[in-house]
């Protein structure tokens, strides 16, 4: 056999991540798979309800956008209390009681009589949501070997967009039987979770081995005055610029897709929307599992500038198209790259940081990220509230290109890097 085709043997035998794998990986797997698809699902719950919400709570578009806003402004928080609980007190630990909080959240926001009481709640649902990325990607990077780390990670976030599909089925169903607030009343079942974890899940050898457990002060040192502190700054850098497009962009996107055609966007029903979201998530796990893919062959870097500058390209395309049959086929595309970027997010961060401050390092940069991204869907609101929701959407293409730009000039490769 020429050597060529023997290295593409190899590369090929590499790529069947799941050969070989033990029943502890498999669980860690399963259980970050699925708490990732039921946050996400609780998380983008109210963007399928906003305008059922906002014509009983009497909230404008800007009101609806600051309460998406204060969610992900709290899942900063989230990540960084459920992050240094997970580097204290187990990986798998932390991940049962943020899936807790999360899921109580969201029913309590099926009680909501005022905005305010809609805003606490949604916060207590971005405390948990933030907490549970923080331990679930520490919990799978730390179990699956190197060469498999980012196609292991590719996979578990492609529960993204089965997450997002099955938000919007659940709106379509329950909304027209008992209205948006048993909507929020789903979003209870994924507590069953925390019971499978707590039961089945097992710590990663790697923190058991752990000799210390640094404290909150030592672990924020470590995180910001020490070796450390530049990797901390590029990823929230890089991680900001694309949550601003990504929570501008798809927050938004339920709202453009029934916005008449008269005030500028396509006009579709319900009905049709519902579909139109569950088709684009098909293009979003296509972007997820093939990020993993390109990220472990070609690496981290290049890949993250191949989907945010194609993002950048993809979105003002998007905004024009005024075809419904049109915006179903480029829709796939637009959420294959505006989405598929975060499959790179959880390896990268876990080659950048040691074992003894990396959840909390994770859940700092991903949900710090998503924190200050919190502006994203609020500017997004307020231009659709001024300009329509088609020019709102515009304004997300210049922050994929800005991702793109730090990603290229400051992010270091990773790929392969063993975890220390």
């Amino acid at each position: 056999m020429s050597q060529d085709k023997a290295d593409v043997a190899v590369g090929a035998g590499q790529d069947r991540w799941w050969k070989g794998a033990s029943r502890p990986q498999w669980r860690a797997f399963n259980s970050a798979y699925l708490g990732w698809m039921l946050d996400i699902m609780d998380l983008m719950l109210f963007a399928m309800v906003i305008q059922h919400v906002s014509a009983d709570l009497g909230m404008d578009k800007s009101a609806a956008g600051l309460v998406m806003s204060a969610t992900l402004l709290a899942t900063a928080g989230g990540g960084l209390v459920f992050g240094f609980l997970a580097d204290r007190l187990g990986r798998a630990r932390s991940m049962m009681l943020s899936i807790i909080c999360y899921s109580v959240g969201t029913a309590l926001c099926g009680l909501s009589e005022t905005v305010g009481q809609l805003m606490l709640f949604r916060i207590i649902v971005g405390l948990g949501v933030g907490g549970e990325w923080s331990a679930g990607s520490a919990l799978v990077s730390e179990t699956w070997p190197a060469r498999h780390r980012g196609k292991v990670m590719a996979w578990v976030q492609s529960a993204f967009a089965a997450g997002y599909a099955a938000a919007a089925v659940v709106a379509a169903v329950v909304i027209p039987i008992a209205g948006w607030r048993w909507v929020f009343a789903v979003g209870l079942l994924p507590a069953l979770l925390a019971f499978y974890v707590r039961r089945h899940v097992a710590e990663p050898e790697i923190w058991l081995n752990q000799e210390t457990r640094l404290s909150f002060g030592a672990t924020l040192k470590e995180l910001f005055g020490g070796p450390h502190a530049r990797n901390t700054w590029i990823g929230l850098a890089f991680t900001t610029a694309a949550m601003c497009g990504y929570w501008g962009l798809f927050t938004w996107i339920p709202t453009y897709l029934a916005t008449p055609v008269a005030e500028g966007g396509p006009g579709l029903d319900l009905v049709r929307s519902t579909i139109w979201i569950v088709i684009m998530q098909v293009g979003a796990a296509a972007g997820y599992i093939t990020f993993g893919y390109f990220a472990d062959r070609i690496g981290r870097k290049k890949t993250f500038l191949l989907f945010f500058l194609a993002s950048a390209i993809a979105v003002p395309v998007f905004a024009t198209i005024r075809s419904q049959e049109l915006l179903m086929v480029f829709g796939i595309v637009v959420a294959y790259f505006g989405t598929g970027f975060y499959s790179g997010f959880a390896p990268t961060f876990a080659e950048l940081f040691p074992t003894a401050i990396r959840a909390t390092a994770q859940g700092f940069v991903y949900n710090g990220g998503r924190a200050i991204a919190a502006v994203a869907p609020f500017l997004i609101g307020f231009l659709a509230t001024r300009y329509g929701v088609a020019s709102g959407l515009l304004a997300t293409a210049a922050f994929f290109a800005l991702a793109g730009l730090i990603v290229w000039v400051f992010l270091p490769e990773t790929r392969g890097r063993e975890l220390a």
